[in-house]
């Protein structure tokens, strides 16, 4: 079990300086990390698993690169733990981050947050991605094509039978799928979500996880349009990011997957899942 006691444990065997700072549990926990608060300045990330445990040497390489380019705090490492015997996956620890993640806080201008958001996306796939590291499983093929997950998407759409507007989900995934980037790679966050971007003092005060972050094709990062962004928030988020259509079309692709594969899973997030999928087709309508 990854709980306070393990993360105690291993605090105080490799990092013994810090063996007097208190452990916490964060209030908004993620799937992919455990993580604790060490103290009041700092952060323990343990992975849950061996896919995960792979990206703990990406973020402690390129996070310090990344950082002093971005216009917004990300994490940045402090120090690498090491798998022991009872622990089998390399670890972090991070400086903390102040603020509280959008999905648990109230966002005072949510045109601004978008703007600032996409101003964040734009920085980001400035920075030299040379050296990158190119989609895979460290993050889930984040930056691939979105071909990759097309079996999924059919699959999901096949099993929902009429329990979707199958037809205008259809035009929606085959629009995507016309589409391609044919530039060079650029660097990617993977995972632009509500539970990832901290809010304070109502603005968006910065941006975790960089778990699911590489090179290749920014279209992942436009799911945010649906998934959390709405109305006049959604538009000026358009506006102000640097994507051309067909990166918007290939990101209504990636949102309409996660969409669709989380509502024939049945899973709890389902009836927001539906919700999603309604706004990439009222989106699509909109703008073809």
């Amino acid at each position: 079990m990854i709980d306070e006691a393990l993360a105690r444990r291993l605090i105080d065997s490799q990092f013994p300086e810090w063996s007097d700072l208190p452990i916490t549990k964060v209030e908004l926990d993620g799937w992919d990390n455990r993580t604790f608060r060490l103290g009041s300045e700092l952060t323990i990330r343990l992975p849950t698993g061996d896919w995960y445990a792979k990206q703990v040497e990406k973020e402690q390489r390129w996070l310090p690169v990344l950082a002093p380019q971005l216009p917004l705090p990300i994490p940045r490492p402090v120090a690498e733990g090491e798998p022991d015997a009872e622990y089998p996956h390399p670890w972090s620890v991070y400086r903390w981050l102040e603020g509280v993640p959008a999905a648990l806080a109230r966002v005072g201008d949510a045109d601004a947050f978008a703007t600032a958001l996409a101003c964040f996306l734009n920085a980001l796939r400035r920075v030299d991605a040379a050296g990158g590291p190119a989609p895979g499983e460290h993050n889930f093929f984040r930056g691939g094509p979105l071909a990759t997950d097309e079996r999924e998407a059919l699959d999901a759409i096949d099993a929902l039978g009429d329990a979707i507007p199958r037809e205008a989900v259809l035009r929606v995934w085959a629009d995507a799928m016309s589409t391609s980037w044919d530039r060079d790679p650029v660097w990617v966050h993977g995972d632009v979500a509500a539970g990832n971007l901290l809010v304070r003092d109502g603005r968006l005060a910065g941006v975790l996880d960089f778990g699911s972050s590489g090179i290749g094709d920014p279209a992942c990062d436009v799911v945010i349009a649906w998934t959390y962004l709405s109305g006049s928030a959604r538009e000026r988020f358009r506006a102000v990011l640097d994507a051309d259509a067909g990166t918007w079309s290939r990101g209504r692709g990636w949102a309409l997957w996660k969409a669709l594969i989380t509502i024939a899973g049945d899973a709890p997030e389902a009836p927001r899942a539906r919700r999603d999928v309604e706004r990439v087709l009222a989106d699509y309508a909109r703008w073809r």
